[in-house]
């Protein structure tokens, strides 16, 4: 067993069923990338370049909008897929979103050809088919928090369980929620004259959970 074999084991344990003599054949054409923290992996419209498997870090998968307005669709941490990269390498499709690393981030890139041999093994379309369905529940709780909730209480959402300071500037908030900015630094500084927060330099510090949470469940 190569040692590339063994960290893509570690994590993704469903590529067990492969030989591993064919494992270290495909993986010899693999591409290993290691980035630093906010480096541009993939972008919209362009071709897919391969099939990421995380090995350490994380990727925000996030689409823009035509004002430069961002929503962050989910993140992809080891162990997990991308399903952007999934279907649009299968499908033979330009990306349909953008992915950014969150943290120093290495991950291993194969090809179309490879992943397509890969599914022959029932452990893999398992592992596929069932992350697949879990991103797809996540998206459509995504989708209705942005038609049915109000962005007072989404923001509510995203402070919650991150412990009692959060470390992160407005402007990633508003990424997170798929808003402007400005919205958020109002709502963030309404809270902070309830007394529900207090705001420092790209930090936020919970002051009163409890109505945090209140205004997080408010329908």
């Amino acid at each position: 067993m190569t040692a590339l074999s063994g960290l893509l084991l570690e994590h993704y344990p469903c590529l067990a069923d492969i030989p591993q003599a064919r494992l270290a054949v495909d993986l010899a054409s693999a591409i290993v990338v290691s980035v630093p923290e906010r480096t541009t992996l993939f972008r919209e419209t362009e071709p897919c370049a391969g099939f990421p498997f995380v090995l350490d870090g994380q990727v925000k998968v996030a689409r823009a909008s035509a004002d430069g307005r961002e929503l962050e669709l989910y993140r992809v941490h080891p162990g997990e897929i991308c399903v952007v990269s999934t279907g649009c390498l299968l499908g033979g499709t330009p990306m349909s979103a953008h992915g950014v690393a969150v943290t120093g981030t290495r991950l291993v890139m194969i090809d179309r050809t490879t992943l397509l041999g890969w599914t022959d093994f029932p452990s893999m379309r398992i592992f596929l088919l069932g992350l697949m369905a879990d991103r797809m529940a996540e998206l459509m709780a995504l989708v209705e928090a942005v038609a049915f909730q109000r962005l007072d209480q989404r923001l509510a959402h995203a402070l919650l369980g991150h412990g009692k300071l959060i470390r992160a500037t407005h402007q990633q908030l508003a990424d997170e929620l798929g808003t402007a900015r400005e919205m958020v630094s109002r709502l963030l500084k309404r809270l902070e004259d309830q007394g529900i927060l207090r705001l420092g330099r790209e930090q936020v510090e919970i002051l009163d959970l409890i109505r945090l949470k209140s205004l997080a469940r408010q329908d």
